[in-house]
């Protein structure tokens, strides 16, 4: 991981994507690839059953000091204390959520969680380590 150098106060100006989460290694880190029944990861070749897959955040942001703009992506569990829970439990609500609903299409959730993400960052300002 990287460390830090430097602080940089900015405001967020857009959300980049729609996915926040994503399966994670728990050795390196890097995305998981998932079937249905077992996840590997390319980087690291670390393997298991899919219900056992780690997640962690990722947010892509565009924000802006007062004279340039930046795109940066947060990772991990800093961002815990913005959503309220760890990124496994937001998978595991999800998922309850889409089959309780009986949601075959995610769109509608995932439009949800985009606007309250949206409300969340977009305008606020922020200390970010570069």
């Amino acid at each position: 991981m990287n460390s830090v150098q430097g602080l940089l106060a900015a405001s967020v100006i857009s959300i980049q994507n729609s996915c926040f989460i994503y399966p994670a290694c728990q050795n390196c880190f890097s995305r998981l690839i998932l079937d249905s029944r077992r996840f590997n990861c390319l980087k690291c070749g670390c393997t298991g059953e899919a219900k056992d897959a780690s997640y962690r955040y990722r947010l892509s942001l565009k924000i802006a000091d007062i004279a340039d703009l930046f795109d940066i992506t947060v990772f991990g569990s800093c961002l815990d204390p913005f959503f309220g829970v760890t990124a496994e439990n937001l998978q595991r609500y999800i998922q309850d959520f889409n089959q309780l609903s009986g949601e075959t299409n995610t769109e509608s959730s995932t439009r949800a969680l985009v606007q309250a993400v949206e409300t969340c960052f977009i305008g606020k300002r922020f200390l970010f380590g570069v």
